[in-house]
């Protein structure tokens, strides 16, 4: 079964370069630019992972983050935070709503694809009680 990531961005280039290059690595692609876009199709189809740019206009992309970590049973899909923000603080503040990792810009799409298999996989060997075996 092919694996459903979305891609939480509002700029249309970097979505568009995401979305191919996923499309291309064989995964299903959906795309919001809004946090309200991205909140329902997480309700009507859960992704297996999120690619998520903090800065989505005026809104915080991390409430997103926040927001599925408080539900069952979006509360263990990867989240991976596509950033121009790496400082250390940003860091901090990405791992603390609930991210599992982050992928500075200009994208690195090797590191974003051995993130994506990490992730996905840790998430396939989730037990039944929501413990993670692995990172």
């Amino acid at each position: 079964m092919t694996q459903r990531i979305l891609v939480v961005e509002d700029n249309a280039l970097n979505r568009e370069l995401l979305c191919d290059w996923l499309d291309a690595e064989g995964y299903e692609v959906r795309c919001a630019t809004t946090l309200e876009d991205a909140r329902a199709l997480c309700e009507s189809n859960p992704p297996d992972a999120v690619l998520l740019d903090v800065q989505l206009g005026a809104e915080d992309g991390l409430e997103l983050a926040v927001w599925l970590r408080a539900r069952d049973p979006s509360r263990l899909i990867p989240i991976i935070v596509v950033t121009a923000r790496a400082m250390a603080a940003d860091q901090r503040r990405i791992l603390e709503s609930g991210c599992n990792a982050w992928v500075p810009k200009p994208v690195d799409f090797a590191r974003l694809r051995e993130q994506l298999q990490l992730w996905l996989s840790a998430t396939a060997n989730t037990d039944t009680l929501g413990r993670r075996e692995g990172p």
